[in-house]
């Protein structure tokens, strides 16, 4: 046998070629390219050595060395040597937490001893800001990240729960376990009274929602907390801004994944009501005035289902260097546990890319169509509001088979308002964008990216004959019809150059933004049909068009957004850290007089971990101070709130010349000085790293002042055409700490545990409210609504005072005869009867003092486990839920067991009312998301490349005192937090079994 070398390739007598001596990173692909060929038994040799750290060269203890591409592996041992066989063409990887990895190839050796660097990656990693990506080593402002392998798992609905609890001052809230709602999102507080408090949502660099894309579908979720973050989105930017990285192929690979899960749902817990057994005992034991009709029926039964939903992910990476694609199709298919509720969306996403002359242009096409469809029909709260109250001994149905049907307006059979009603809501959505890249030479990049969105809805609702509404309106079904339509167009140009000489790293950035929306909607309803088998497809036919008496709308607006950016950042030996931005901003929205705005922002940050005086102290890997201001806006709501507007009335007019003149009223006033709202934020912050990063973290101390705030005040007519403007006045002010901690506990061969707990506590208070210009001023506004019958405000916003306080009578007993015993404005015991408005007083508050989060993942072999944990302390909660049915006043109506307990030693014999006894302490602790999967081994089935199976479940267990359904599925957003509704759908309890797969 003769061997004989030609440059790199090694040949043996003519029938084996190996590529061997190749540079490590090409070895994969090349020994691929000949695997096919290899017609000789590649000989193990052993291998030992030691493994040492390149920073004291002290040994390094559990350094994991193993085979690339292959599945042998040890760990060093207590004087850090490892000993292991590999033939002489493996690579060798050694990897160990806070250290480089490093892969040398084997050859001739038998002895390989390897000095690791430290691990810069946690500095060196790059983090998605406004308009491109920055080193996290170098950031100065309080931005946050969570990177796909961190995702909340499991039956996640959008991309906000996929980060729910892990990022630090980022609230994401479930209210609702329909299966058409939305998370609830709040950073830092409240930012509006009237305008927009909710996050920007940027999808790869184009204005979107958390909905835009499926779940499955998100490489990363990037957060800009703070002023001088988010100053470069300018306007849109005072709610915080989420920059959503969807996935790529980053690299030469083919590949098919598919991921897929089952979900079924049970109500996380249930109220407890009268049975119709307890009816019977109350009125034999104690002579309550119930009917009895001699059934057992439990509605909320009757009305809900145990839902089955799944969803199905595929998605496709291949091409080359040079040219690449991604392409995903999603498809899910969510029931609701109320009957006739469910989602069913198809989301198709494809994404090219091409690289061309010499890489200097590169060039980026993204498709993304959504087809969507909800059920909604039982979803409206009612059907589940009357399940309450209906009397536990009626029946669904009579002896003859139709709806059994008992008193008015407020008193219906649930079953039927389901059964009886469809309404269907369908939506398109297709997003089309793209982009050049071109870099004339190295570190400066022209870049030109542009959009076109395009949305529709359609919606339509019928009642049939047998529904409540013929025999209470006296109307032979309704029916409608409306579609809604927008088009958004965006293009933006950027310039970007950076650079680094010597000591010195700098980047300047320059754009233009353009953006231009038009809304336009048509709806129209009929009722008093020949036949409700036309349901809403058939209009024209009712009766009530041929009266006059159908209603018909529509409605076209428009709005534009230009904007002028620039951005420039500094380094000096990567330890004094600088960035500068400013954004000056134009939008349609505004008064004639104030439609620009600036929007400037600063940051610094001083790397004291680069500080020589820091190389004694070798347990700091990373020690940051950054502080940092900016100015960011809110956006109106509305296109014309600054122009006078007029409306043609049908109902008001008058008769002239024998005819009927429709009314002709202003219903707007003239602005031309409304501008933006203006939010400060100064924010301090400090990152660390200890013990090699095993150990990391950041915090945040801020303080934000909104001011020009965009609220509706009261003005006289005359002079003004009508009795309210919207101006510009007051100030919201808002501080408070957020804190990140990561750790990882344990870092073995065969167990790794990783953990994180985020806490934040803020406060937001109403500074002032006034306008000099208008001479206008209030001391409160009013906020929060209970419903009928007690039909009263819950919140009271007061100047000087903190956002989410209650405003209310409180109970200080209850008299002989049941009544409620408050206390008076000046101390006084008096009986509810006697109170007036200016005895009710500030009670509780809503927004919750300490909110916590505790995330883990671990690792054992083959098997892997998430627990996430999240909890909110120090707030308070309206339970509605008691306030209407934990009362026994109305016997007409069904009630929670607990009507009957004592209040204060006493009977409660009070008419339903608004008090204090109602709100509770909202502390809890959730145990909301716990995944367990199993990676199937690689050599299981050939052409699997990798197989997980999982199983996981959702808002598992909460400890609270609260007596409510779920502390937690209570809104927080607005200025009536806390209000937990009595007609809310009720939160679920989810259990999942999926699969990921890829080949």
């Amino acid at each position: 046998m003769k061997w004989k070398f030609t440059n790199r390739v090694l040949a043996l007598s003519g029938t084996v070629v190996l590529y061997a001596l190749l540079p490590c990173v090409q070895q994969e692909s090349a020994y691929a390219g000949v695997r096919g060929h290899l017609e000789i038994t590649r000989q193990d040799r052993p291998v030992s050595g030691t493994v040492t750290s390149g920073e004291d060269g002290s040994s390094l203890i559990g350094v994991s060395v193993s085979v690339k591409g292959g599945t042998a592996g040890v760990m060093t041992d207590v004087n850090g040597k490892y000993q292991l066989s590999a033939p002489a063409n493996a690579v060798l990887v050694f990897s160990y937490i806070g250290y480089t990895p490093q892969e040398v190839l084997v050859g001739n050796q038998s002895q390989i001893n390897i000095r690791l660097k430290a691990d810069r990656q946690v500095l060196e990693e790059v983090v998605v800001i406004g308009y491109g990506t920055q080193k996290k080593g170098d950031v100065t402002s309080a931005v946050a990240g969570v990177d796909r392998e961190d995702f909340v798992q499991g039956a996640v609905r959008d991309a906000a729960q996929l980060v729910q609890g892990k990022v630090a001052g980022l609230r994401v809230n479930t209210p609702s376990g329909d299966p058409n709602a939305s998370t609830q999102i709040n950073l830092r507080g409240m930012s509006s009274i009237i305008g927009n408090s909710n996050p920007l949502v940027i999808i790869d660099g184009v204005p979107g929602n958390l909905n835009t894309v499926a779940p499955e579908d998100i490489e990363s979720v990037d957060v800009l907390k703070d002023g001088s973050a988010a100053a470069i989105y300018g306007t849109r930017a005072t709610g915080g801004v989420i920059l959503i990285t969807t996935r790529k192929n980053q690299s030469d690979r083919s590949t098919v994944e598919y991921n897929a899960y089952t979900s079924i749902q049970k109500i996380a817990r249930r109220p407890e009501l009268l049975t119709g057994d307890d009816y019977r005992r109350l009125i034999a034991e104690e002579g309550i005035d119930y009917d009895d009709y001699g059934g057992n029926t439990d509605w909320l039964d009757e009305i809900m289902q145990t839902p089955i939903s799944h969803n199905h992910n595929l998605t496709f990476f291949g091409g080359n260097s040079a040219t690449n694609f991604t392409g995903s199709l999603n498809y899910k298919n969510w029931e609701g546990i109320i009957k006739k509720t469910g989602q069913e969306r198809f989301v198709a996403r494809a994404d090219i890319n091409h690289a061309m002359f010499d890489e200097k242009l590169k060039a980026n096409i993204q498709l993304i169509n959504t087809v969507g469809s909800s059920k909604q029909g039982g979803g409206d709260g009612y059907a589940y509001r009357q399940a309450i109250i209906r009397n536990p001994t009626d029946r669904v149905r009579t002896e003859t088979g139709e709806w059994q049907e008992r008193g008015g307006y407020f008193y219906l059979n649930p079953v039927s308002r389901i059964e009886e009603y469809n309404q269907e809501y369908s939506t398109k959505e297709m997003r089309m964008s793209g982009s050049l890249d071109y870099s004339p030479i190295k570190d400066l990049h022209f870049k030109m990216l542009g959009s076109h969105i395009q949305w529709n809805s359609l919606f339509g609702y019928a009642s049939t004959f047998n529904h409540s509404d013929t025999w209470l309106d006296n109307r032979n079904s309704n029916a409608g019809r409306s579609t809604n339509a927008s088009r958004t167009n965006l293009l933006e140009l950027t310039s970007n150059y950076a650079k680094t000489i010597g000591a010195h790293s700098f980047s300047v950035l320059g754009g233009y933004s353009w953006q231009d929306e038009t809304n336009e909607g048509f709806n129209a309803d009929s009722w008093n049909f020949p036949t409700d088998a036309y349901g809403w497809n058939n209009l024209g036919v009712g009766q009530a068009l041929q009266a006059g008496n159908a209603s018909i709308g529509s409605g076209k607006d428009n709005w534009k957004l230009i904007g002028f950016f620039g951005r420039a950042t500094y380094a000096w030996n990567d330890k004094y850290l600088f960035m500068a931005s400013v954004r000056r901003e134009g939008s349609s929205k505004f008064g004639m007089n104030s439609k620009w705005g600036t929007f400037p922002a600063v940051s610094v940050g001083w790397r004291i971990s680069q500080e020589e005086f820091m190389s004694s102290l070798g347990f700091v890997s990373d020690l940051k101070v950054r502080a940092g201001y900016g100015v960011t806006g809110t956006i109106a709501n509305a296109s014309y709130i600054s122009q006078i507007s007029y409306n043609f009335s049908r109902d008001e007019g008058a008769f002239i010349g024998g005819q009927w003149v429709r009314g002709f009223s202003p219903v707007r006033n003239f602005n031309p000085d409304l501008r933006w709202e203006k939010k400060g934020e100064y924010n301090v912050g400090l990152d660390f790293g200890f013990l090699k990063n095993r150990i990391s973290g950041s915090l945040d101390f801020f303080r934000r002042d909104i001011k020009d705030l965009l609220y509706d005040f009261r003005v006289p007519t005359p002079p003004y055409l009508f009795d309210f403007i919207t101006i510009n006045a007051g100030t919201l002010r808002t501080q408070g700490f957020e804190a990140l901690v990561n750790f990882v506990p344990v870092e073995t061969k065969n167990f790794t545990w990783n953990s994180n707990l985020t806490y934040s506590t803020n406060k937001t208070e109403l500074a002032s409210l006034a306008n000099d210009q208008f001479e206008t001023t209030a001391e409160y506004f009013d906020a929060g609504y209970t419903g009928e019958p007690i039909q009263d405000f819950t919140h009271r916003v007061a100047v000087g005072e903190p956002i989410g306080r209650f405003y209310v009578w409180k109970t200080v007993g209850v008299d002989a005869n049941g009544g409620w015993l408050v206390e008076s404005k000046s101390g006084e015991t008096i009986p509810i009867s006697e109170a007036t408005q200016e005895d009710r007083q500030y009670y509780g508050n809503a927004i919750p003092k300490h909110v916590l989060g505790w995330n883990n993942s671990a690792r054992f072999k083959s098997f892997d486990m998430t627990v996430n944990i999240r909890g909110a302390f120090g707030h308070d909660i309206l339970n509605f839920q008691r306030m209407f049915y934990e009362n026994p006043k109305n016997p007409a109506y069904n009630m929670l067991k607990t009507a009957y307990d004592p209040v204060y030693g006493q009977r409660l014999n009070n008419d339903l009312v608004y008090v204090s006894h109602y709100i509770e302490k909202g502390d809890y602790v959730k145990i909301d998301n716990v995944t367990f999967g199993y990676t199937l081994p690689k050599d299981l089935i050939k052409v699997v490349r990798n197989a997980r199976v999982f199983v996981s479940g959702l808002n598992l267990v909460t400890f609270t005192n609260y007596k409510g359904l779920d502390p937690e599925g209570v809104s927080y957003s607005g200025f009536d937090p806390g209000n937990d509704q009595r007609d809310k759908y009720p939160t679920t309890r989810t259990f999942t079994a999926g699969l990921n797969v890829s080949f």
